[in-house]
């Protein structure tokens, strides 16, 4: 595990320095703003956020040979108390990975994840949110603010995970273009992932494997994305030993509009419940991304707010992700 992270970043610096390098000519290139497709932004519900849960990919290829190395870093708030369970910590997270278009029809995408636990000063921002927008605040409003503690019926007792790790994954997503014309596209893909943490409550060892389906349809300034994934997996979750669920469904639209150099974006996720228990993370978790991306010459900037929908107690209360993608 050691080896191939340090074969990701060694690939990752190369990459960099080859932009650095090369500007000049790479800003000559005319990218398609569409090739950036949906948000690259993960999954923030707490069992899936810390498992593999397919991503809204677009359906369209990337120009043959082309490269897309990207980087982002998201800090959210988990609160859910019911009468089984009680979670109240700060969820914080860092990606990377680079996209490469094999061939016409084939492309790569190897990507890197590390989550943690700490303080991220969420709380206060959280409640001003959810008051602008009038969204109710389920009881988080009358607890001690910057807590970072779960606790359950079942056994878990962890008073305070701050600086543990909850996440350390990565995985390769091998993609093969079915249609690809000027309006529509249409592409299948397979993902191998694998966790490692070696220390702290949330030890973990496990591979995961996962396929799904993705079409998008653009037009002038409008583009549509959808995929329909499910995951598999064979394994206890790692905190408290409730068995996963060995299959979950992942459904998700998303929908962009451009002006010029400006993308607005907004994304819904439905993600199954993982676990084979009688509480909420047996229950489905809804998540709504909304999204601004800023498009350079050859690269982007991106921006997104996640929030959780009609399960409160299952899904993250609210992340802010912010992220750079170039082109190569």
């Amino acid at each position: 595990m050691r080896y191939a992270k340090k074969m990701l970043f060694v690939t990752i610096k190369a990459h960099l320095i080859y932009a650095v390098l090369f500007l000049p000519n790479t800003f000559a290139e005319n990218i398609n703003y569409s090739h950036y497709g949906p948000l690259s932004v993960y999954a923030q519900s707490p069992m899936q956020a810390a498992s593999l849960t397919p991503m809204l990919r677009s359906g369209f290829a990337l120009p043959e040979g082309k490269k897309e190395l990207y980087g982002s870093a998201t800090a959210a708030s988990v609160w859910a108390e019911t009468d089984e369970y009680y979670a109240d910590y700060y969820q914080n997270s860092l990606n990377g990975g680079i996209k490469w278009q094999l061939t016409e029809k084939w492309m790569l995408d190897s990507h890197y994840n590390w989550s943690f636990s700490g303080d991220n000063h969420l709380d206060s921002v959280t409640i001003w949110f959810h008051d602008a927008f009038g969204i109710g605040q389920n009881g988080r409003d009358n607890t001690t603010k910057n807590q970072n503690e779960i606790y359950s019926k079942n056994g878990i007792y962890q008073p305070d995970i701050s600086g543990d790790t909850l996440n350390n994954a990565i995985s390769f997503y091998l993609e093969y273009q079915l249609i690809n014309e000027n309006n529509y596209g249409l592409s299948i893909g397979g993902s191998l992932y694998y966790n490692y943490v070696n220390s702290g409550p949330f030890v973990d060892n496990r591979f995961e494997q996962a396929l799904q389906l993705n079409y998008s349809y653009t037009t002038g300034m409008h583009s549509l994305y959808s995929t329909a994934g499910i995951s598999f997996r064979q394994n206890n979750e790692s905190l408290s030993g409730a068995d996963y669920k060995d299959h979950a469904l992942m459904l998700s639209l998303g929908y962009e509009f451009l002006m010029g150099r400006h993308g607005w974006l907004i994304e819904l996720h439905h993600y199954d419940g993982l676990l084979n228990t009688d509480n909420d993370f047996s229950k489905a978790s809804h998540e709504v991304f909304l999204g601004y991306r800023y498009y350079l010459d050859n690269s982007a900037i991106e921006f997104a707010i996640v929030e959780n929908l009609l399960n409160m107690d299952n899904s993250t209360d609210i992340a802010f992700s912010l992220g750079y993608r170039i082109m190569i």
